[in-house]
C-alpha cells in the first residue's frame, strides 16, 4: 500500500502528528494508498511557503516562467503511464481515458507557457503633457486551488499552469478519493525548476483544510472545481478577508435535437459522450430534449448504445465505462432514479441499478428515463452519474424554455442542420458554453465557464489569466 505524502515548502513530508487518510480503489473497495491528514500547522507551513515562494517566482521574467512551464509539461509526458495507472486506480476511469487526461494536463502547460510571454500592459495618454500612465499587469498572490476527484489531474493542472504562468505562487488541494495522479503529476512540475514554495500540495480533511487557508491574509486568490453547496460555503470565508474567487459549480447540460439530423448518428455520439467516466462529467450530456418528430428513433438508437457500453474495471481494455468514483455516488445515483420512477411516473428504458455482479465496486447500469417530469430531483439536481433523460419538444421556444430551466449554466449542446436555428439556439440558450453539432466545448484554448449557479470567471483560454492578474496603475509626473 502506498504512502503518499505533502509538497510544502520544497520538501515531501507526512502529516506532523502521522495521521494519514485512507484511499479506496472504486472497481474492488481495496485500501490501496494513505495520504497524510495535514494539521492547522501543517497548513500554516504551506502558508509560509506559499507566502516566500510567492516573494521569489514573481520575480522571475516572463521567458523564464515560460521556460519553466514548458519544462513541466515535457516532464509530465515523460512520466504518462505512470499518472494515468494510479488515475484509474483511485477513480475508475478506463485506462484509455486516464491516459488522454493527462495528455490534457501537458496541452495545459504548453498552452500557458505561451501565455506566460503575453501578458501585457497598456500605455494611456495622460490628460496633460507633462504626465505618462502606464497600467502594469501583475500577479494577485498566493493562490489556494481546491479540485475535484472526477478529473483528479486535469482540473489541477487547469489551475497550476495559468496561476505559474501569472507569477504566482499556489497551495493546491487535491480530492481525498483520488489523489495520488495529483500528486505524482505535482513532482514532475516541481521537479522543472520552480522556487521552493511557488508550488505546494496539501492533503487531508477537506473542511479544515478550506477554513485554514480561505482565512489566512496571506492567501489572495481562491480556485474551486466544486459543487454549488461547497461554493458558497467558501465564498463567505472568502468574504471575510475579501478574496477573489473563481469557481466551477457544476452542470446540468440539455442537449437540444431537431428533427433535422442524422438520428442514429448522434444518438449513438451522444450516448458516447454521456457515459464517458461513467456521466461524473461537469459538462455530460444529460437532459435530452429530442423532437417529437423522431424522439422514438432516437430514444432506440441511444438505448441500444447505452447497452453495448462495456461495464468493469478501468484497468480492463475491454472496458468502455468504469465504476462511480465512491459508495455515496452509487447510493445518491441509485436514489435519484428510484424516485423518478417509482415517485414521478418516469419510464426506465434501460438500466436503473447497481450491477453487483461485478464484484464489490461502485459499478452503476448506464441508464435511459423518459418522460421525466422537468421538475423532479433528478432534472433539477446534476446527477452526476451515468444516467440520461429523454423529454419531447415541438417548438424551439419550447426547447430553450426546458433547456433553461434549471440553476445550472454551464454546458449546453444542439444539433440541428438549419444554420438560423442553430443560431437562435445557440444566443438563446443560457450557458457559458455552447456545442452546435459538437459535445467537445473543453479545450485548453478557450475559455470554460458558466452563468447563473455553475460559475464566477473562467478557466482554459487567455481568459484565465486574468484570474491571476491584478491592475496596478502608475501614474509619471515629468514637468
Amino acid at each position: 500500500m502506498r504512502q503518499e505524502e505533502m509538497l510544502i515548502g520544497g520538501r515531501w513530508r507526512p502529516a506532523a502528528d502521522g495521521g494519514v487518510v485512507e484511499v479506496d480503489d472504486p472497481a474492488t473497495g481495496r485500501v490501496v494508498a494513505t495520504v497524510p491528514r495535514a494539521t492547522d500547522g501543517d497548513l500554516d507551513e504551506a502558508i509560509a511557503a506559499a507566502d516566500q515562494g510567492f516573494r521569489m517566482w514573481r520575480q522571475a521574467d516572463a521567458w523564464e516562467r515560460s521556460r519553466r512551464l514548458r519544462d513541466a509539461a515535457d516532464r509530465i509526458r515523460d512520466d504518462r503511464e505512470a499518472i494515468a495507472a494510479l488515475l484509474t486506480e483511485e477513480q475508475g476511469k478506463p485506462l484509455a481515458q486516464s491516459l488522454a487526461e493527462v495528455d490534457t494536463c501537458v496541452d495545459q502547460f504548453e498552452w500557458y507557457a505561451d501565455e506566460a510571454r503575453r501578458v501585457y500592459g497598456r500605455i494611456v495618454p495622460g490628460m496633460t503633457s507633462d504626465v505618462r500612465i502606464e497600467v502594469r499587469r501583475e500577479p494577485v498572490g498566493p493562490v489556494a486551488a481546491f479540485t475535484p476527484w472526477n478529473f483528479p489531474i486535469m482540473l489541477a493542472a487547469r489551475k497550476l499552469a495559468p496561476a505559474l504562468a501569472a507569477g504566482c505562487s499556489v497551495v493546491l488541494k487535491p480530492a481525498e478519493e483520488a489523489p495520488s495522479a495529483c500528486l505524482r503529476m505535482v513532482r514532475a512540475i516541481a521537479s522543472a525548476g520552480f522556487p521552493d514554495g511557488a508550488i505546494n500540495a496539501v492533503t487531508g480533511d477537506p473542511a479544515a483544510v478550506s477554513e485554514r487557508l480561505v482565512a489566512s491574509r496571506v492567501i489572495r486568490k481562491i480556485s474551486l472545481t466544486g459543487s454549488i453547496r461547497v461554493g458558497s460555503l467558501l465564498l463567505r470565508l472568502a468574504a471575510d478577508t475579501i478574496k477573489d474567487v473563481s469557481m466551477e459549480l457544476g452542470g446540468h447540460a440539455p442537449v437540444v435535437v431537431w428533427s433535422d439530423v442524422d438520428v442514429e448518428k448522434v444518438a449513438r455520439l451522444a450516448a458516447a459522450t454521456k457515459y464517458r467516466n461513467a456521466g461524473q462529467v461537469c459538462i455530460s450530456p444529460t437532459r435530452f430534449l429530442v423532437h417529437a418528430d423522431i424522439a422514438e428513433r432516437f430514444a432506440d438508437a441511444f438505448v441500444e448504445a447505452a447497452r453495448h457500453v462495456v461495464v468493469g474495471d478501468g484497468r480492463d481494455p475491454s472496458t468502455t465505462m468504469g465504476p462511480l468514483a465512491s459508495r455515496r455516488r452509487l447510493d445518491e445515483v441509485s436514489a435519484l432514479v428510484a424516485d423518478a420512477v417509482d415517485n414521478h411516473g418516469a419510464r426506465l428504458l434501460t438500466g436503473g441499478e447497481p450491477l453487483a455482479g461485478l464484484g464489490p465496486g461502485h459499478f452503476f447500469a448506464p441508464t435511459v428515463l423518459a418522460d421525466v417530469p422537468a421538475d423532479v430531483p433528478i432534472a433539477t439536481v446534476e446527477p452526476f452519474g451515468p444516467v440520461a433523460l429523454m423529454s419531447t419538444i415541438t417548438s424551439l421556444d419550447e426547447a430553450l424554455r426546458l433547456a433553461n430551466a434549471t440553476d445550472y449554466g454551464l454546458a449546453a449542446y444542439a444539433f440541428t442542420n438549419d444554420l438560423d436555428r442553430g443560431r437562435r439556439l445557440t444566443e438563446g440558450l443560457e450557458a457559458g458554453m455552447v456545442g452546435l453539432n459538437s459535445f467537445a466545448v473543453s479545450t485548453p484554448v478557450a475559455p470554460f465557464s458558466g452563468v447563473k449557479s455553475s460559475g464566477i470567471r473562467a478557466e482554459n483560454g487567455t481568459e484565465a489569466m486574468d484570474a491571476y492578474l491584478v491592475s496596478k496603475t502608475v501614474v509619471t509626473g515629468i514637468g
